[in-house]
Formats: C-alpha cells, structure tokens, sequence
C-alpha cells in the first residue's frame, strides 16, 4: 500500500517518492516551511522533522536567566545609590533668591522720552518687470516598446548556494538579468557581478 504524502496527503507512487525526515514526500511537496523553496536532498535542513532552507532554519533563542537573591540585592543597591546622587545634585541646583534690597527703587511719574524725529513709512521696494516667457509646444513623445523578459532587472533578497550544476549562486543585493520565467519557483538569469549564467529560485529575488 502507497503511504500518504507529509505535505499534502495525497497517495505516494514510487516513482515520484522521497523518504526524508521519517516521512515520505513528492518530490514537488518537499519545500521549506517558511518560504515554500523546493528543497533537494543537498539543499534541506530538517528542524522538528521539518525541512527548511539554508536562509530560513531556525536559530535557537537564549533564555533569560532568572533573578537570583543576589542579582536583586544587587539592583536594589544600584538604584539607592542612583537615587542619593540625584537628590546630592538636585540640592546643590537651586538658585538662592536674591535679596529685595539690591535692586534699585522704581520711578513714579516716569516716562521713557518719545524721539525727537519719527521716521515716516518705508515705502515697500518696486517690483521688477519681468518679460513673460514664450509658449513652448509640446510635441507628443513616441510610444516606448514594450520590455521583453529578458530585459527585466531583477535584486536578490538573500544570499543563494548552488545545488546543481545548472544552477548559478548570488548574494544579497547582486542584481540579475537576461531572465527568462521557467514556472512559479525557478527562473534562468544572469548575475551581473560575476557574469554567471544558470536556475536560481524565484523567491529568492525581487523585480526592480
């Protein structure tokens, strides 16, 4: 009896079997969890009896180390002596009041002398005359051709090794030409920084 497919449940016929991770696959339904790249037997790596790329396996976390006695008599200590020095600065900040009698008595009935002379208006400034520019015609731009595929520029998202021979490896941020779109997964292109000419993943890249 023909055992069902990890991914999609269907029935596996031998010809198209894949035993991998404990499981049995179709050799299109063995794809990495997180971004849906087909994957090979050179190319996966399993995590939780998963298989993912080389971009997307997942890293193990650190957890926090819980607070002990000491490390919070620690902190506690820290923050009082945080708390005296700002109180210290806080003092040492405050202005004194000065004192009523250093500043002079007021005037009374006095009034500030008005000028002997007022200015009359400035007049505004005369606005220049300026010529009016000459209409300018705009004639019609000419169609531009449409752009085939293989003109299409295309920038890598992720870093990419080559599984197979017919396959071509990028860095992030290499841009790709000469693409020709095989199916929804893989392309053929050209990396423009090493002149290299092969299949690379679709996802794997960005149009631009």
């Amino acid at each position: 009896m023909n055992p069902p497919c990890a991914r999609c449940n269907k029935t596996v016929y031998p010809m198209e079997k894949m035993s991998v991770l404990d499981k049995v696959w179709h050799k299109g339904c063995f794809q990495c969890e997180t971004c849906g790249l087909k994957l090979t037997l050179k190319t996966y790596k399993g995590y939780s009896k998963k298989p993912y790329c080389n971009t997307h396996y997942p890293t193990t976390k650190f957890t926090q180390v819980a607070d002990t006695p000491e490390n919070k008599r620690l902190a506690q200590q820290s923050k009082n002596q945080s708390q005296i020095s700002y109180t210290s600065q806080s003092k040492k900040a405050v202005p004194l009041p000065s004192s009523p009698s250093s500043a002079p008595p007021p005037i009374r009935g006095y009034q500030p002398p008005e000028p002997a002379y007022p200015q009359p208006p400035r007049e505004p400034d005369p606005v220049p005359y300026q010529q009016p520019l000459p209409s300018i015609v705009h004639e019609p731009l000419p169609p531009v051709p449409p752009q085939s595929s293989n003109q299409a520029k295309y920038q890598a998202l992720y870093d990419y090794a080559a599984a197979d021979d017919d396959e071509v490896s990028f860095a992030e941020g290499d841009y790709i030409i000469e693409v020709t779109v095989i199916d929804d997964g893989w392309m053929e292109g050209r990396v423009q920084r090493t002149g290299q000419y092969g299949m690379l993943p679709s996802n794997y890249v960005e149009k631009v």
